[in-house]
């Protein structure tokens, strides 16, 4: 089952909530917090059960039907993400902001943290003396600039490249990028050579 493919009106209120919060994160996991679980809903259910082994079940939404859902605990959660974004996929996490004692009906939740390869700052998920840097990169035409951050010191560097592919790409190599954000006429030619090659995460931005 798709979320595509559900009325919302039909849905509980919990489910209503999720796809609210999920409509804005449509390319990456969404870690949904219930209790004492992360729980995974529809096609990312679907997706985290293949990519992490987990077991696929179901969940009453307000359906005929149970909707599909995977879970993992909170206490254990940092290892699955990990294995997530280890893999090239992106990382939600829904946190409960408030105690569910006080709530007055649904419990606020609220995306906390968005988690990739060149956003990770929990040094649990970064190897010894690796730097994980965020690059994006502009063409100039006649010069690439080359912009990088190391998100877990908040250092940030520019550079001129020059207008070579091979340079760059052995730029990019030597910084070991995690991440890169492109704009959306980037070269589509060194674009694949990037994505095809290498275990690079890459972003197009059209407001570049």
């Amino acid at each position: 089952m798709k979320r595509s493919e559900v009325n919302y009106n039909d849905l509980s209120p919990m489910m209503q909530q999720y796809l609210d919060i999920k409509k804005n994160y449509e390319d990456e996991f969404l870690f949904y917090r219930v209790g004492d679980f992360y729980e995974l809903f529809f096609e990312d259910a679907i997706n985290a059960s293949r990519e992490l082994e987990l077991t696929l079940t179901g969940k009453n939404a307000g359906l005929k039907e149970r909707i599909p859902m995977a879970g993992v605990p909170h206490h254990a959660v940092k290892m699955y993400i990990e294995k997530l974004i280890e893999k090239g996929y992106k990382v939600a996490i829904c946190d409960q902001v408030e105690d569910p004692r006080f709530a007055k009906g649904m419990v606020k939740r609220e995306v906390t943290q968005v988690i990739s390869k060149g956003t990770m700052v929990d040094l649990e998920f970064l190897d010894a003396n690796d730097f994980n840097y965020l690059g994006s990169i502009l063409d100039l035409e006649y010069a690439y600039l080359l912009t990088y951050a190391d998100i877990s010191t908040g250092n940030i560097y520019s550079e001129m490249v020059t207008h070579e592919d091979t340079k760059l790409l052995n730029r990019i190599l030597n910084l070991n990028l995690k991440e890169i954000i492109l704009e959306n006429n980037f070269n589509i030619e060194l674009l694949n050579i990037i994505k095809n090659n290498y275990h690079i995460n890459i972003t197009i931005n059209d407001k570049f």
